[in-house]
């Protein structure tokens, strides 16, 4: 039995080699992340040894880049990571030189300038506090207020009830999507967005088979959510920021809601940060972690992501097993889950959607093993997974970055296959691919959806049943 929900694992040092890369993806990842925020020399050497795993698995790999955005992060620390004592004294300014056990780059003089006494800095998702002491110029003081703090490079900031507005990629995002679109990345994750203006900006400097990821990680995204939703592709709920703006006793439900509502406008969503950080030094994951892992499947995540436990981890092979049992066996435990979407689906006023809605339908009958969906640009794959039918989804594409960026869709199988020329070339292309199925016997029930004329993008308008052997 395969999983239907995906794995994403964040690219780092510890998975950089071409054996651990492909343990990953035989354990069950689906996709990788690159993230922008640190460190990218070399990893085109990395990327051109995921491609090469993929031929040899024949499974299509999704590559996200995930930009630094506005986000606030502190400047490089001395051998990467220093330990702060308790009550210790520290200094944050703006000075370029690495910082050390005493200080730390700023680099943002305008909010250091309005800082003020008793102001609170978190560094790292909130994990360390410091609170502000004194000022002098763009020199602030601050007093350690965390125990066994540990400050690294590039780790984010946080300063409560301290409201930064932006509209605006930066310069280093515009040169990221450039890099990202040279290392042929699926997605592209923006980072710290407050609303949809950010999402059109980004559609301008990708190509069109590039779909994008808002991550939802401030109030500011929460209030514009329904525009953010229309707007995107695909939601990525990252909780650590988000619970520092929030409260983490508010994550829970808003994590809910936005699975909700992202089902409901046929949007696919991740949910992310600290899914199993215990396994970052330990080969165990916690009982509440499985649990986490469960409960996003249980409420309809198509992806869960591993960050630092698969970056820099010390065991981020165990961190693949343990997610991918902990999917499989909330799967199969609620194989009625499929219910809960039946009637999501917010209007069938779109006739593509209306279509699709009857593809699902036909999928409660048992004996309907597969959905083969011909889709050019992917539409009507994100539309089939979001709608979580009962069958195995089988999308075929002629564009490999398309059947890539797919493959990170839940319950999605996709394959790279020429575009069918006629209806008789799609039955010829559909029963090939039946055969190489071993799940797929005589007798049984396929549904096949294209459009009509064929290499037309969002143009399906077509269901076929087709009886295996027939």
């Amino acid at each position: 039995m395969e999983k239907k929900a995906k794995i994403i694992a964040t690219l780092g040092p510890a998975i950089y080699n071409n054996t651990k890369l492909k343990q990953l993806v035989n354990l069950g990842v689906d996709a990788f992340r690159i993230n922008f925020s640190h460190n990218t020399k070399g990893i085109n050497k990395i990327v051109s040894r995921i491609r090469k795993i993929e031929k040899t698995t024949n499974k299509k790999i999704a590559l996200i880049a995930d930009l630094q955005g506005v986000k606030l992060r502190v400047g490089k620390i001395k051998e990467d990571s220093q330990k702060i004592r308790y009550n210790q004294k520290y200094i944050f300014d703006t000075k370029k030189d690495i910082g050390d056990n005493l200080r730390i780059n700023f680099p943002y003089p305008k909010i250091l300038k309005k800082l003020k006494r008793g102001n609170k800095i978190l560094i790292d998702d909130g994990k360390f506090t410091f609170i502000v002491t004194g000022k002098k110029g763009l020199t602030v003081s601050t007093i350690c207020k965390s125990q066994n703090c540990y400050i690294k490079s590039n780790k984010s900031i946080h300063i409560p009830n301290f409201d930064i507005l932006f509209n605006k990629l930066t310069a280093k995002d515009k040169k990221d999507i450039k890099s990202a679109s040279k290392l042929g990345c699926n997605w592209i994750a923006l980072s710290y967005l407050q609303n949809e203006k950010l999402i059109y900006e980004a559609r301008t400097l990708i190509k069109k088979d590039m779909g994008i990821i808002s991550k939802i990680e401030h109030k500011h995204a929460l209030k514009n959510i329904i525009s953010i939703i229309k707007a995107t592709d695909s939601i990525m709920i990252a909780r650590g920021d988000l619970a520092i703006d929030i409260g983490h006793s508010e994550v829970p439900k808003v994590q809910l809601s936005l699975i909700k509502k992202c089902s409901q406008h046929s949007k696919s969503v991740i949910v992310a940060t600290q899914m199993l950080e215990s396994m970052i030094e330990n080969s165990t994951a916690t009982r509440a972690e499985i649990n986490d892992i469960a409960t996003a499947i249980f409420q309809g995540a198509d992806a869960v992501m591993l960050s630092a436990e698969a970056a820099i981890g010390k065991f981020p092979s165990q961190a693949v097993s343990t997610m991918a049992k902990t999917i499989l066996s909330t799967e199969k435990y609620k194989r009625l889950h499929i219910e809960d979407f039946k009637n999501s689906i917010i209007s069938n006023k779109d006739p593509v959607k209306s279509i699709l809605l009857s593809v699902k339908d036909i999928t409660y009958n048992p004996n309907v093993k597969a959905i083969i969906v011909f889709s050019n640009s992917g539409k009507s794959a994100k539309l089939v997974s979001a709608m979580r039918p009962a069958a195995k989804i089988l999308t075929i594409s002629p564009n490999i970055n398309v059947s890539r960026q797919v493959s990170l869709l839940w319950g999605v199988q996709s394959i790279n296959s020429r575009d069918a020329s006629g209806w008789k070339d799609m039955m010829s292309i559909s029963k090939q691919i039946i055969k190489k199925i071993k799940f797929i016997k005589k007798n049984d029930f396929v549904i096949i959806t294209a459009g009509l004329p064929f290499g037309r993008a969002g143009m399906t308008n077509m269901i076929r049943l087709y009886k295996v052997g027939s």
